[in-house]
């Protein structure tokens, strides 16, 4: 679909399908930009997917439909790659964010304690991945059982998880709130009011500039949009 392609259709509509829903433009099957049948896998997603294309005006606008893109990358890029995707995203635990801690000013150090020493213990928990912390730009080696362990709760989820799970790890710089905010043990305002620790810092040292602003705000909307994604799969 190009970036604002002129609306080509008239009524949008849901309907099931072996199991399935799909939505309808003009009573023919939605099928993703690989020309596979866009299938969701709830009523809920299919509705919220034939929401996006309903709010459309003269022209289709990509940009404003996230739930309909998260479903073609799940079957389009994620299915065909599901490995490749999984260990993308598992390559973040080797640099995880929260695992890199500032050494001054003490202000800092003790906000990025209060806010990250909670969900390395909620990850060495639930997965345990008992991840190493460091201070400075030194590199801390996670070990090997750890990354391991975070590899495979990330390989058990399936296509249309990882979907979001991507978006919230990529967007954080951090595997460990991105399988928080998956799991339901952070929303996507608290994983990404964690990733900000250090921006928000030095915005309150030194002020806050457009152009990050702006940049700070696409990264929100996009991670709670992943998240208004998972919380429509199936249980």
């Amino acid at each position: 679909m190009n970036a604002a392609t002129k609306r080509f259709y008239k009524t949008v509509e849901t309907k099931e399908d072996d199991g399935a829903y799909v939505v309808l433009l003009d009573g023919r099957a939605l099928k993703t930009p690989g020309k596979t049948l866009l299938q969701a896998g709830s009523h809920r997603l299919a509705q919220a997917i034939a929401d996006e294309w309903l709010a459309q005006d003269v022209k289709i606008v990509p940009d404003t439909m996230p739930i309909t893109k998260a479903l073609n990358t799940a079957i389009d890029r994620v299915g065909p790659n599901r490995a490749a995707v999984v260990n993308e995203i598992a390559k973040y635990a080797e640099t995880d964010l929260l695992c890199y801690r500032a050494e001054s000013p003490a202000e800092l150090v003790r906000r990025q304690a209060k806010a990250w020493d909670p969900c390395l213990e909620w990850a060495a928990k639930r997965y345990g991945a008992r991840l190493l912390v460091t201070s400075g730009v030194v590199h801390a080696e996670q070990p090997v059982e750890a990354l391991e362990r975070l590899c495979g709760a990330i390989g058990s989820e399936d296509i249309y998880r990882l979907v979001p799970l991507h978006t919230a790890t990529t967007v954080t710089g951090s595997v460990v709130l991105g399988l928080a905010m998956m799991t339901g043990a952070l929303d996507a305002e608290g994983a990404f009011k964690a990733s900000c620790i250090d921006a928000d810092f030095q915005a309150e040292r030194w002020g806050r500039d457009a152009e990050a602003e702006a940049v700070r705000a696409r990264r929100l909307a996009d991670l709670e949009a992943a998240g208004r994604f998972l919380a429509l799969l199936p249980t």
